[in-house]
């Protein structure tokens, strides 16, 4: 069987672990964006602090930083890294009415950081989600994308 265009197939087509041992270390970053949509009463009670589960934001910034720190466990054929920087922003979004989150992931390594921030937005977003279903069952998360990367030998990207 030819070589798969895919790093994680192995010649014969099976998943595999891609092998980082020869790129070279360098500083990665990316940075990743996604939202969840609920009614403008909702909203409302998330920046007044009128949920019964706490503060969102501070909640949802937290859950992002763990959850980028915390990657490798979850997506099965990413590398455990070292990060060097994990910023989760969860600010207030009034057309449509929710909550914008970003997540900035920095390291330095062999191997780049999309997954972390990917991760990091997905997981906050779903606490955000979970903190207020309660109040608004027609809640929805959208629109979780790479919004750049930079680093290492595929270069840098900006897709926004």
């Amino acid at each position: 069987m030819s070589q798969s265009p895919l790093s994680h197939l192995d010649p014969s087509g099976q998943a595999r672990m891609v092998d980082v041992g020869g790129k070279s270390e360098t500083e990665r970053a990316a940075v990743a964006r996604g939202r969840v949509i609920f009614s403008d009463t909702t909203l409302a009670a998330v920046l007044a602090g009128d949920t019964k589960k706490g503060d969102v934001r501070a909640v949802a910034r937290l859950a992002g930083i763990q959850a980028a720190k915390r990657t490798s466990e979850l997506i099965p054929l990413c590398h455990p890294i070292s990060l060097t920087h994990v910023d989760v922003q969860v600010e207030p979004s009034e057309s449509p009415s929710g909550m914008q989150v970003e997540a900035t992931v920095q390291s330095f390594g062999r191997t780049g950081v999309e997954m972390e921030a990917l991760t990091a937005v997905t997981v906050a977003c779903l606490t955000v989600y979970d903190m207020i279903k309660g109040i608004d069952r027609t809640a929805r998360i959208t629109d979780v994308r790479l919004v750049a990367k930079r680093g290492g030998r595929s270069g840098d990207i900006r897709l926004e």
